[in-house]
């Protein structure tokens, strides 16, 4: 009897020792899938397989699954509805969970709690940029300085944006009420058709994604006028923020990991931990730097904080610019 206690504990440490440092149990079974809302190639997506790969180690094989469409409803709707297991995870965005539940008239998915937060991944400035030419024939070198002429000059400055409801469009009609100016919003088919309208000259100042931006503010095609994140940011040394002048104002764009709302939390917290350790890690943020985003990780307690605030938050500017979605 003792022989057969001592060999199962024996066969129990092998099995200890053989597992420690694998993916967790209800890892094991298959790959997590890590579901993007969006094409492959763009910025979410390249981020997404850089943290999948870091984390093989400690969670096992993660695939990344696109599905986009719907402005990423169709990809978040799949990681709602997906059995909470650990098994299904997803990134959750300023459009999918702040944007879009007041833009679509119709959603398959309520942003508010059909997620389990994980971690916040990403955050990306947003910049307001002029036309350098405008800026040098206007003598507009400073945010005091625009909102100034524009209140000198009502209803003379234009802006561009990727489309009604876009992070442009919103970004613009925040500055418009915080600032107290009027512009007339110009709307593109995309991001890219409102950038070139900003550089022949047809439009005055566009909010535009840094990383998109940069290009031409490094060529000197662009002036760029202020940030719109809190605080400065690094990838833009001496540009200041939007809030140095308007107290408060931040609206840029970040994404994150959640999963379907009823997922364990013992499991949620084993995702988080393997997460905020690939975020962390030197190489993901000298990675991250070369789409200009910043790495940002949380708990999920902060997450879904975060989140429940931006979703507030553009309640108001959606529902003040009008913009619709059918």
């Amino acid at each position: 009897m003792k022989t057969r206690h001592f060999l199962l504990a024996a066969m129990a440490t092998a099995v200890t020792l053989a597992t420690l440092g694998t993916a967790p149990a209800w890892a094991q079974q298959r790959p997590i899938r890590l579901i993007v809302p969006y094409a492959a190639g763009g910025p979410i997506d390249v981020t997404a397989r850089i943290v999948a790969e870091r984390v093989k180690d400690s969670l096992g094989t993660v695939i990344i699954d696109n599905k986009p469409g719907a402005g990423g409803n169709i990809g978040a709707d799949a990681v709602a509805k997906a059995a909470p297991d650990g098994l299904t995870i997803g990134i959750a965005a300023t459009a999918t969970n702040a944007v879009n539940p007041w833009l679509y008239s119709k959603m398959p998915f309520n942003a508010a709690t059909d997620f389990a937060p994980i971690t916040q991944m990403v955050r990306v400035p947003n910049v307001l940029v002029m036309n350098a030419e405008a800026a040098q024939r206007l003598k507009i070198h400073t945010l005091p300085e625009l909102i100034a002429y524009a209140k000198a000059n009502p209803g003379k400055l234009n802006y561009g944006s990727g489309g009604n409801g876009s992070a442009g469009h919103l970004a613009g009609e925040m500055f418009k009420q915080q600032a107290g100016i009027f512009a007339v919003h110009i709307p593109y088919n995309g991001g890219n058709p409102a950038q070139l309208a900003l550089l022949s000259g047809q439009v005055d100042f566009n909010f535009d994604n840094l990383a998109t931006a940069a290009p031409n503010i490094r060529s000197g095609k662009l002036k760029a006028i202020a940030v719109t994140t809190a605080q400065p940011s690094s990838a833009l040394p001496g540009v200041p923020a939007v809030a140095d002048t308007l107290k408060g104002f931040a609206i840029d764009t970040w994404w994150g990991l959640v999963a379907p709302a009823g997922t364990p939390h013992d499991v949620v917290a084993k995702l988080n931990q393997a997460f905020v350790a690939a975020l962390n890690a030197p190489e993901t943020k000298t990675r991250f730097a070369t789409l200009l985003a910043e790495p940002v990780s949380n708990t999920p307690e902060q997450f879904g904080a975060f989140m429940k605030s931006e979703l507030a938050k553009y309640e108001k500017v959606v529902k003040a610019t009008g913009a619709k979605v059918d």
